[in-house]
């Protein structure tokens, strides 16, 4: 008791302390902060502006420019954001509504998959996650289409960032609109400036103005990924990494350059001759007409020496890995699935290295469903229990916000028996799920299980036997186990797709 006593007594005189000024003050000192001679050039762009204030509307218009010159004229580039896209969305995502109903769960799966066909829906999803990698953000406007066939109606249709811009004469103004998007006094953007055209397409800069429309935020899906607290609007994911574009192509053209104009038939003529010998008068810096194939004479004294072919030179390979892993690093893709080549892994490196993406891949997906995927499913119910007859009357009076989940693509495991014994003792041992183990492979498992189901009694009617073979017990401690052969490569793209 006396000591807590104490201890309050000394922090109330600090405190009295500080009242009447006297505090000691202590400075500390970091390298980081400190501008010297040797780093002043290295930090003369930082600056301390706003998330908003960094990412202007102008700075995004340059990196979005860029960042699409990029990926339409290297192939590096257009091969990592294609297959991120195609990783993240694969052939689409699948609902299972969790509701107490089972045969409204049935309907509304089966009829939401249907309208999903019907309108492309996977095909926009990778869509929107190219623009996100390559523009910052992709913005989905809800609205009715005619020609969906489907008896819902709804359609997601695309627009680009460069069409929801700064407020036009018919626009939003005021000073909580940043760049086209409103927000209320809690920060929740409640409407969104979309111009009726892309101001880069030929028809608006004909007409010589650009007309918009208001659109509320219940039509309207923003996808992007705000870095900063406060950040209204994305930038490229891929912007750390345009300068090593532009880097490895010069390099590239660069080596090849070189390399062709040595094996050109060209050469310097030369003359061991000294200054003052006898030796027939040449111009300097002269040219010589050389044809294929053909046998030159020189003027005496002189001789061709032919130039060596020295390109691509031995770090060319080195340097072009280690900038693609780099470029990669920004996607958290691993340098075989973005250069497109396993020749330096093994198996052990490549499950290593797939970690970190995988784990990406999932948070991707989460994202998508949350902002996009969501907000798309309740506008479906909204427009689908408004036809009479279309969806069960238990799935008329269910909250458009019932439980569901969405299953993605599985990942496919490099060792299909390893994996299915490991399966078998999961569930043997009651450490997980058919749910969960079926989600692993982007399935359903009640689909699947009714599925099977089906198979079994066909298969009895057709006198088949049902007899299955049981998986391979797991070996024991006594017995040797195969040990990963981690010396030697093998190729993991092929194995593993992944």
């Amino acid at each position: 008791m006396l000591k807590w006593l104490r201890q309050l007594g000394s922090r109330l005189a600090g405190v009295g302390a500080i009242a009447r000024g006297r505090l000691l003050v202590v400075r500390g000192k970091y390298d980081a902060a400190q501008t010297t001679h040797e780093n002043r050039r290295h930090w003369a762009n930082a600056d301390h502006l706003s998330a908003d204030a960094s990412a202007s509307a102008e700075v995004r218009r340059v990196l979005r420019s860029r960042a699409r010159y990029e990926i339409a004229n290297n192939s590096y580039a257009k091969g990592i954001v294609l297959t991120l896209a195609n990783y993240v969305v694969g052939t689409g995502p699948r609902l299972q509504m969790l509701s107490d109903d089972p045969e409204a769960n049935r309907v509304i799966e089966r009829e939401f998959s249907l309208w999903a066909r019907a309108t492309g829906l996977a095909h926009k999803l990778r869509t929107m996650r190219i623009a996100q990698a390559e523009a910052g953000e992709v913005f989905g406007l809800l609205a009715t289409n005619p020609r969906v066939a489907a008896p819902v109606q709804l359609d997601l249709r695309l627009i680009e960032a460069d069409r929801v811009c700064a407020p036009t004469p018919t626009g939003l103004r005021g000073p909580e609109t940043v760049d086209g998007i409103l927000f209320d006094e809690f920060g929740n953007p409640v409407a969104y400036t979309v111009l009726r055209r892309h101001p880069g397409d030929a028809a608006s800069i004909r007409a010589g103005g650009l007309e918009s429309d208001v659109l509320p935020i219940e039509s309207i899906i923003h996808l992007f990924r705000a870095e900063r607290p406060g950040q209204s609007r994305g930038i490229p994911e891929i912007t750390p990494a345009l300068p090593l574009f532009a880097m490895l192509r010069r390099y590239t053209l660069a080596v090849l350059g070189a390399a062709e104009q040595a094996a050109l038939p060209s050469g310097v003529i030369y003359t061991d001759a000294p200054a003052d010998a006898e030796a027939a008068q040449v111009e300097p810096m002269d040219t010589v007409d050389m044809d294929r194939g053909t046998w030159l004479t020189m003027p005496y004294g002189w001789k061709v020496g032919q130039l060596k072919a020295e390109q691509p030179t031995t770090v060319y390979s080195d340097f072009k890995h280690e900038v693609i892993n780099e470029i990669a690093r920004c996607l958290n893709m691993p340098f075989n699935i973005a250069a497109g080549n396993s020749s330096g892994y093994n198996y052990a490196s490549g499950r290593l290295d797939h970690q970190a993406f995988f784990k990406a891949i999932r948070m991707d997906q989460a994202h998508l469903a949350d902002v996009v995927l969501d907000r798309v499913l309740s506008a479906w119910l909204n427009e689908a229990v408004l036809i009479e007859g279309y969806l069960p009357q238990s799935a008329r009076v269910l909250d458009v916000n019932l439980a569901h989940q969405w299953f993605w693509d599985g990942l496919e495991h490099v060792d299909p028996q390893k994996e299915a014994n490991a399966q078998a003792t999961r569930l043997a041992s009651h450490t997980t799920t058919l749910s969960a183990e079926y989600a692993k492979a982007g399935l359903d498992w009640e689909s699947e299980l009714r599925q099977r189901a089906r198979e079994l009694v066909l298969m009895r009617e057709l006198g088949l036997t049902t007899e299955q073979a049981a998986p391979a017990a797991p070996p024991t401690a006594d017995e040797p186990q195969d040990e990963e052969d981690d010396d030697v490569t093998e190729d993991v793209d092929a194995r593993t797709a992944a």
